[in-house]
């Protein structure tokens, strides 16, 4: 037995210090810095830097994350069941290729695509100008909050569809077939029977992506233009510009807690339909 738990223990091991280094330690760092002055002594100084210089930034950031969550919710379930119910397989076929394509795509590589699609002069408006539809007058450029709020759902629908859609199919057939033999119609399938059964699947996507959406630099960097702008950006210019480390990580701080507010509420919630269950 001991034998056993030691070869396991060495079989972790290597992944286990990746994490440690990779992970464990800049997180713990961050927030001891956050909470730190260079002496070591605690202080609240730095968030209330954060606070007061970028409070529209955090604001800003949470209503992209929002906006950005309830469209990725909207139209994953919808193309998830599109694929689950649809009687016509080549429309699921061509769905299930198409929302893969932005999967294997870095955030960087999409962040310029969309900045060079989405802007005055870009591919999206010129293809219209040439198409007769628009006049190069009537030309609206993209890039902004609405570009980031573009970009991000582009990247991250294939990512929540893959996993909503993986849940649609392990649900057993039968009960659709029942469903479906009492006239039930697609739409009434989808929201009263698929929904409940795959709502756990639902939040886990939507907390991841809500995370990367909050981690990811590039897409405010490039397509954004100017401020408000997200936190992420501001966390780059405090230790580019100023060498702050102490500020650009009580801004991390900020992210993490949204992000663990979040993850509290769905495992909350999550828990109390475990127990109503039961």
């Amino acid at each position: 037995m001991r034998r056993t738990t030691s070869h396991f223990l060495w079989l972790i091991a290597p992944a286990a210090l990746m994490v440690g280094i990779f992970f464990l330690y800049p997180l713990c760092f961050s927030l001891y810095s956050a909470v730190t002055l260079d002496s070591g002594e605690l202080t609240l100084a730095h968030l209330n830097k954060a606070f007061e210089l970028y409070s529209k930034d955090i604001i800003f950031t949470i209503l992209i994350v929002l906006i950005c969550v309830a469209i990725l919710a909207v139209l994953s379930i919808t193309i998830a069941g599109i694929i689950t119910l649809s009687p016509f397989r080549t429309l699921s076929k061509t769905l299930g290729f198409l929302y893969r394509l932005p999967l294997f795509i870095p955030f960087i590589v999409t962040a310029q695509m969309m900045r060079t699609f989405l802007a005055k002069n870009g591919l999206m408006n010129n293809t219209f100008i040439a198409s007769g539809l628009l006049t190069p007058m009537e030309t609206v450029s993209f890039l902004g909050w609405s570009g980031i709020i573009i970009t991000f759902v582009w990247k991250q629908l294939a990512f929540s569809t893959l996993l909503i859609a993986g849940a649609m199919a392990a649900l057993d057939d039968s009960q659709i077939r029942a469903a479906r033999n009492l006239g039930a119609s697609r739409w009434r399938i989808l929201l009263q029977i698929i929904l409940p059964q795959i709502a756990p699947t639902i939040g886990v996507a939507m907390v991841l992506s809500t995370v990367t959406i909050m981690s990811v630099l590039s897409v405010p960097l490039m397509i954004g233009t100017g401020t408000p702008t997200m936190m992420t950006a501001d966390m780059a210019f405090r230790i580019n510009s100023y060498g702050d480390y102490h500020v650009a990580n009580a801004l991390g701080l900020v992210s993490y807690s949204i992000c663990a507010v979040l993850a509290w509420f769905y495992l909350r919630q999550n828990l109390k339909e475990k127990g109503a269950q039961s």
